[in-house]
């Protein structure tokens, strides 16, 4: 549960211990302003402050930010369900939803069945 499949395109993280807000929103092409807005949303997303209140980054919140981003700008969940998903709790949904698809690929396969006998 590392990144999102189409995070291919953001540059590699360079191999550093921290990064500044500018690095991150650069190297995840997020503004530094969405990335605050996600710092409160997020309880995960927790960069050090030093200094004035300067953020630093570490690898793994860059990874975070990168998961984030693609949940939902590609994904298209909301911040809610985003925030769910990362908490481990749509196994009853992802669990719903396989039950469903289920039901639908049976019903289209009897529907081929029935046509093959007639």
């Amino acid at each position: 549960m590392l990144e999102i499949s189409n995070n291919n395109e953001l540059p590699v993280i360079p191999n550093k211990r921290y990064f500044t807000i500018g690095e991150v929103s650069d190297l995840c092409q997020v503004k530094p302003h969405v990335l605050r807005y996600w710092e409160q949303e997020f309880p995960d997303l927790k960069p050090v402050k030093r200094r004035g209140n300067r953020r630093y980054y570490q690898r793994h919140d860059v990874v975070l930010i990168r998961q984030i981003r693609g949940l939902l700008y590609q994904e298209g969940y909301t911040i809610g369900g985003a925030r769910q998903y990362l908490a481990g709790d749509t196994i009853k949904d992802d669990n719903t939803q396989s039950q469903q698809m289920m039901r639908q690929l049976r019903t289209e396969l009897e529907d081929v069945l029935r046509i093959l006998r007639t």
